[in-house]
């Protein structure tokens, strides 16, 4: 896809004279579209397009209520409720800025799984993307200084600790660095609320780059084929653009639900009470796209093995491109991976419900199954699943798969290239 080239042809004056100097137009089209995608995508690649839009909403919404907060032990919990109460549509801006961060990890938890469903992972990229959304919301989720928040912060950052096991004072200076002090304090409010504001503009160069990887490469599709013709493609608009506006359309009305009629649903009830250090809360918890992990690191007894267990279950992701050996990318064609994937699923939900419960009785038992079958997945069965299974038969091409062996394809067939 590299060398696809654009079809813009500007008809004005001023539209030639824009494009001789700042071809932004150009490359738009090019990119945006008349980009060749595979004819065959079906809804779950809108989520890209979902996440873009919901990265926008967080960085126009989190300016905006940035214009009123005070990142002060004294005074953050109180401009929360200023916003809410006082400020011009602070109510609106708050809910779509905190509604708008699970949607997000809503959406991104959908495009990991269909690209680990459908072999996307083959060419690897977009796990830093996730990694600065995790910081980026664990920083945000210190912001308001209730008594979850600050909580969280205090248990989280400690974990660190664990390191002086290791090399005897590193893991407390760490930590120290983190508090910039001997507590969690509003300077670590500060240097949260500082990072917060920053990481969303470096994500967003981070997704610049990942669209520019994806448009370089192809796009991947259910049957893992690349396009070899003209007739494997449609122009990205309005075909695939429609598609993606649909779907948006229809999450949007799942966020707008969540935004004007339940917008504390997500949230924890302890949070809304402001920050004591003198008082800890009977069960802390993170947000619930953090509970997974948060299970991971409790069905561990050892402190030490339990952080590098948490962090090991996001950084396997990097290395699924090599773990995985089947021939196939899609599991579209792999009966007995398939299986697998829905168990892998199956145990990424219970990690996150037992992550909301008490750490006690079976529920850390149930924990300690689904980390075991969580790190086996990726370790032991993608690796031998792969070499095993005897894949189902692939068609020739993309519009094989979509108009069938007999059918007539709708374009001629001439050479597309990468």
């Amino acid at each position: 896809m590299a060398n696809h080239e654009s079809t813009y042809r500007p008809t004005s004056s001023i539209g030639r004279w824009m494009d001789a100097r700042l071809p932004v137009a150009r490359i738009m089209h090019a990119q945006f579209v008349d980009f060749p995608t595979p004819r065959n995508i079906n809804y779950l690649w809108t989520t890209g397009g979902l996440l873009t839009f919901f990265l926008g909403v967080q960085i126009a919404t989190g300016i905006v209520l940035a214009m009123h907060y005070a990142p002060t032990a004294a005074d953050a919990f109180n401009t929360v409720e200023h916003i809410r109460r006082d400020v011009n549509y602070g109510w609106l801006m708050r809910n779509l800025h905190a509604v708008g961060a699970s949607m997000f990890f809503l959406a991104v938890y959908i495009h990991i799984a269909r690209g680990l469903y459908y072999g996307s992972y083959k060419a690897p990229r977009g796990v830093v993307i996730l990694l600065l959304m995790m910081a980026t919301a664990f920083m945000g989720y210190s912001l308001p200084w209730g008594q979850m928040s600050f909580w969280a912060v205090t248990v989280i950052t400690n974990l660190f600790s664990s390191i002086d096991s290791i090399i005897p004072g590193l893991g407390t200076r760490i930590v120290q660095w983190l508090w910039g002090g001997f507590s969690v304090s509003g300077t670590t409010l500060t240097r949260f609320f500082s990072l917060h504001y920053l990481l969303p503009f470096v994500i967003a160069g981070a997704v610049g780059l990942h669209i520019w990887a994806l448009h370089v490469a192809g796009q991947n599709n259910p049957t893992g084929l690349e396009i070899k013709t003209t007739s494997d493609s449609v122009p990205m608009a309005p075909f695939a653009v429609m598609k993606d506006i649909f779907a948006l359309s229809v999450f949007g009305l799942l966020f707008a639900w969540f935004v004007f009629f339940l917008p504390d649903y997500l949230g924890h009830p302890d949070n809304y009470i402001e920050a004591n250090p003198l008082s800890t809360p009977p069960h802390i918890v993170p947000e619930w796209y953090f509970l997974p992990y948060y299970a991971i690191l409790r069905a561990i007894p050892n402190k030490l093995l339990g952080v590098i267990a948490m962090f090991s279950s996001i950084l396997l992701l990097v290395f699924i491109p090599w773990l995985d050996t089947s021939r196939v990318r899609s599991a579209k064609y792999r009966p007995v991976y398939k299986w697998f994937f829905w168990l892998f699923i199956i145990s990424v939900v219970a990690l996150g419900y037992l992550g909301s419960k008490p750490p006690e009785g079976a529920y850390v038992i149930w924990a300690r199954v689904f980390t075991a079958y969580y790190f086996l997945h990726f370790l032991v069965i993608m690796p031998i699943v792969g070499v095993t299974e005897n894949p189902a038969p692939l068609p020739r091409s993309i519009s094989e798969s979509v108009l069938g062996k007999g059918a007539a394809p709708a374009r001629e067939a001439a050479p597309i290239g990468r």
